[in-house]
């Protein structure tokens, strides 16, 4: 989140449900939601396919119209507003898609200016807006260029100027990095970051990647079922997921080895602590017992490493207590749980 954050509500969403009708009857696609985002925050919303969370970013904006309840962008209630009123607030409301939505026919200069055309923003100030943003996105040297020229990130990233191009307050990001490879993914990422402190903009991002909430956001929604069942900060869900999905997304099952042997393993949290500092060989030293990973996903992100391990506890209780003491002494989360069969 920008330093520049506050706690002033920017988006507050009320009681809302999304029923679809069709053929088969009703699809209950969002049931019952409320959620506050302030204004200058990166807030994430989490869950597996089929779970509502692209539907409900597109009823934050009134691409699709919400069955019951309430969005309110800076005070004003989208469902109370004229069709020419919403087209004006959703002026303010940038949008990202996962497919990009470039107009082929258009190169990333056109993309960029098409926003302002249709708002009336004259020629030149239009042009000179999109050489901005595009230097802004790190693409300067390739506004002639039509998007079958681009690479995907490349694609992602004229999309985002244009996101940009009628100085949004808010920017709404559906599955923005899925289309991605890592590398990539990481560099849109730090982007996003970037536009989120340089302009104070609030950014909603929806994803089904844990990576994606842990780089970025400080606050999360984990929605399954069309519910939100879970929602605080990032580091706080992340260390102790209390629903379970947002155990599955944390630490999706399958990813543990299972053909060792052992009584128990060890999920350790690293949620900040500094890079430089060798936790699990310091363990080892220190406690005198070597430990087998089973599993381990760690980043380091501005010198503090993120992420998990789990280790195969020794059947030597012990040795077991050395462990959970040394982990105590250093406040290192942890959680002792069976070896899965």
């Amino acid at each position: 989140m920008s330093e520049s954050a506050s706690e002033k509500e920017i988006i507050r969403i009320e009681n809302l449900s999304k029923v679809y009708h069709g053929a088969a009857g009703e699809v209950v696609a969002l049931k019952d939601i409320n959620l506050s985002i302030r204004e200058g925050e990166i807030f994430g919303i989490i869950g597996l396919s089929g779970a509502g969370k692209s539907t409900l970013v597109r009823c934050v904006n009134y691409l699709e119209r919400p069955t019951s309840g309430r969005v309110i962008i800076e005070g004003n209630d989208l469902s109370a507003l004229s069709n020419r009123e919403l087209l004006r607030a959703r002026q303010k409301i940038g949008m990202i898609f996962q497919e990009f939505n470039l107009l082929s026919q258009r190169n990333a200069m056109g993309n960029v200016c098409y926003p302002m055309e249709i708002a009336g923003v004259s020629r030149a100030d239009a042009k000179k807006r999109a050489l901005e943003l595009l230097n802004m996105v790190g693409l300067s040297n390739r506004a002639k260029a039509y998007p079958s020229q681009m690479s995907g990130g490349q694609k992602q990233r004229v999309a985002i100027a244009r996101a940009l191009a009628m100085n949004p307050k808010v920017l709404l990001c559906d599955e923005a990095t899925s289309a991605l490879d890592p590398t990539t993914t990481q560099s849109i990422l730090e982007l996003l970051q970037d536009i989120n402190h340089r302009l104070g903009v609030t950014i909603l991002i929806v994803t089904h990647e844990m990576r994606v909430i842990e780089q970025i956001c400080q606050r999360v929604a984990v929605i399954d079922q069309s519910h939100i069942v879970e929602m605080g900060d990032v580091k706080e869900i992340f260390v102790h997921p209390q629903s379970t999905i947002a155990k599955q997304l944390i630490f999706p099952q399958g990813q543990v080895p299972t053909s060792i042997a052992g009584n128990s393993t060890l999920r350790i949290v690293f949620d900040g602590m500094s890079a430089l500092e060798p936790i699990i060989s310091k363990m080892v030293l220190e406690c005198h017992i070597t430990v087998n990973i089973l599993y381990a996903h760690t980043k380091v992100v501005e010198g503090k490493t993120f992420g998990q391990m789990v280790i195969r506890l020794p059947e030597d209780q012990t040795s077991v207590a050395r462990i959970k003491a040394y982990l105590n002494d250093r406040k290192i989360y942890y959680k002792e749980e069976p070896l899965h069969e």
